[in-house]
């Protein structure tokens, strides 16, 4: 695959780039040679590598999904700046 000017603006424009006519011969040099780099990366051998999901082998540990009492009402409000009887108070922040 060749990038010439046409296909630059194409891409500029599905990926809504702003760039000036200078740097546009720059752009199309350097993008033929990333393309050029992916297009070497199928000349890999790659028969019995198995895929990668993480460049990490740390593991997550989970705790256990174990339902507790929940927050009361009048212990949520207990310290609240400002509330009403039932709700927090908070500055307008719409009009």
């Amino acid at each position: 695959m060749k990038i010439d000017k046409d296909t630059l603006e194409k891409m500029a424009h599905l990926g809504r780039l702003e760039f000036d006519e200078s740097s546009a011969d720059a752009m199309i040099e350097d993008m033929n040679e990333i393309v050029t780099w992916v297009e070497k990366l199928k000349e890999v051998d790659t028969e019995g590598v198995m895929p990668l999901t993480t460049m990490s082998y740390e593991i997550n540990v989970f705790r256990e999904d174990v339902p507790k009492p929940h927050l009361s009402h009048e212990r949520a409000l207990k310290n609240a700046p400002k509330k009403d009887e039932d709700y927090f108070r908070v500055p307008k922040v719409l009009d």
